[in-house]
């Protein structure tokens, strides 16, 4: 069954893709297959969630998909932001939280007040991706940069495109004499969270901030979710900034290949960022299965900058009135349907040992 995205919206599902109006979900391609096999439909009901918009064109296909084969469901998904959908469940209004970075001790701790007969929050990791640098250098279409210079210009101290540290970098480029403008997210973002991540690991003299979800960086421009950030570099000549890559290949954007220390610089791809997840450690206890990345790897054929977004949800539940339909919803988005169709909208699907204790958890809510 081949149905336009347009289609399934207008027939009851919700994903709404703005963080104050920014994230744009319109680079999808025209027809999606939206047919599974085998897909188990909850009862009826209406399902709320919130958070990650890095998420976000994952999760447009899983709600369309799920809505086409179970027409009784309704689910609604915001893209507000990893740090605004963490407190939105903590504060009992959502069945799930999307979110990029993992939650702090104090917030588990805090989730116990909305989650039944004693339960916690969990990280369920469902979808992983590249975090591509993007860039508007005239005249420039392939650009490398290593972890030292990308921290340097993203703390306002590399200001010129011709730097002689870019220059080395890239040495075949004609590089041009004009201003650097960085961007980056306004917003709490567990993009942002996982980019000084790479940046503090890799270069960390270069970088000595501790990675947050807001911007700790000097100088430098701002704008709100990924596709304001996605503007901000098609408009201005000399722009630099991070977003997933499904954003950067809807937009035709160049992206910069790592020099991580492999004998090749790294391009930012769905393969390259799979490679990375495979080295991921779990480091969560007692069923929670949050990852460890390995941000300084100079292994070949590895991309580090990369994400993964959790689902945070109660090990039991947290609303029985919609238990099911989340237990249904999270089973198809980490069951093998559900994870085939992350690589064609340039996300990597979760690994196999990692997505099997996923699929356990899951069924395990009740």
């Amino acid at each position: 069954m081949k149905l336009r995205l347009g289609a399934v919206l207008g027939s009851g599902a919700l994903v709404l893709l703005t963080a104050c109006g920014t994230d744009d979900n319109s680079g999808l391609p025209g027809a999606v297959d939206f047919s599974v096999e085998n897909l188990d439909c909850a009862p009826s009901g209406t399902l709320l969630a919130s958070g990650s918009s890095a998420q976000a064109n994952a999760m447009e296909v899983w709600v369309n998909t799920y809505q086409a084969n179970c027409e009784d469901s309704q689910i609604n998904y915001k893209a507000t932001g990893s740090g605004a959908g963490v407190q939105e469940f903590l504060q009992g209004t959502t069945a799930f939280a999307g979110s990029d970075s993992l939650m702090s001790e104090a917030e588990i701790e805090e989730s116990r007040a909305v989650c039944r007969d004693g339960g916690r929050a969990i990280h369920l990791p469902m979808v992983a991706g590249p975090i591509a640098v993007a860039h508007h250098v005239p005249g420039v279409d392939d650009l490398v940069l290593d972890a030292e210079t990308l921290a340097l210009i993203f703390d306002s101290r590399i200001s010129r495109w011709n730097d002689p540290a870019i220059a080395e970098l890239n040495p075949d480029a004609e590089l041009p004499d004009i201003p650097i403008t960085p961007f980056h997210r306004s917003d709490g973002s567990g993009t942002t969270d996982n980019f000084t991540s790479y940046l503090n690991a890799a270069a960390p003299e270069a970088w000595p901030y501790e990675p947050d979800k807001a911007w700790r960086g000097q100088g430098g421009q701002s704008a709100d979710g990924s596709s304001g950030l996605v503007g901000m570099v098609q408009q201005n000549p000399g722009a630099i900034s991070y977003f997933e890559l499904s954003y950067a290949h809807q937009n035709d954007l160049d992206t910069v290949r790592l020099d991580t220390g492999a004998d090749e610089p790294v391009e930012a791809s769905v393969e390259n960022s799979s490679n990375a997840i495979a080295q991921a450690e779990v480091i969560g206890e007692d069923g929670d299965l949050a990852l460890e990345l390995d941000y300084a790897t100079r292994e070949p054929g590895v991309y580090p900058i990369v994400l993964v977004t959790y689902e945070i949800a109660c090990d039991r539940g947290n609303d029985p009135a919609t238990l099911d339909l989340a237990k249904a919803f999270l089973t198809y988005t980490a069951g093998e349907e559900g994870q085939r169709a992350l690589g064609e909208i340039d996300y990597a699907p979760i690994s196999g040992d990692i997505i099997q204790q996923v699929r356990q958890r899951v069924e395990a809510m009740d």
